[in-house]
């Protein structure tokens, strides 16, 4: 078979690969396919999952040719899987990710702190 009409052979099994079912453990990424296939890759191939919660892993929505969290800001098609490509991310995109996380969690660390003494002051003046 020529290069040409293996390529085209490729091009048709992938528009006809869809997703089914999306599996996140601490360790691996497996994605089902509705022809059958089971992709299973590292979660560290992809870092923004990798740093993310359990909770944060197990919201994502699921796209006919990919998946996305939108807790993570992370998306990953089909295609990446297929073609066995990790992260396509430049450590510099990464880098800024990360600040940006590490704010928010401060910033909602502050939020509990603060409701959490408020709670404790209107439970002082209830008792006053």
């Amino acid at each position: 078979m020529s290069i040409a009409k293996e390529f085209e052979l490729m091009k048709l099994k992938l528009a006809q690969a869809e997703i089914m079912n999306v599996f996140v453990t601490e360790e691996k990424l497996s994605v089902e396919l509705t022809d059958g296939r089971t992709i299973i890759v590292p979660i560290l191939w992809f870092p923004r999952l990798a740093y993310g919660t359990m909770q944060e892993r197990q919201n994502f929505e699921l796209l006919r040719d990919g998946i996305h969290w939108p807790e993570l800001d992370e998306d990953i098609g089909l295609l990446t899987l297929l073609l066995g490509r990790g992260m396509g991310e430049s450590p510099q995109s990464l880098q800024q990710w990360l600040e940006q996380r590490q704010q928010k969690q401060i910033n909602k660390g502050e939020s509990l702190w603060c409701s959490s003494l408020l709670a404790i002051e209107n439970v002082r003046v209830e008792n006053v």
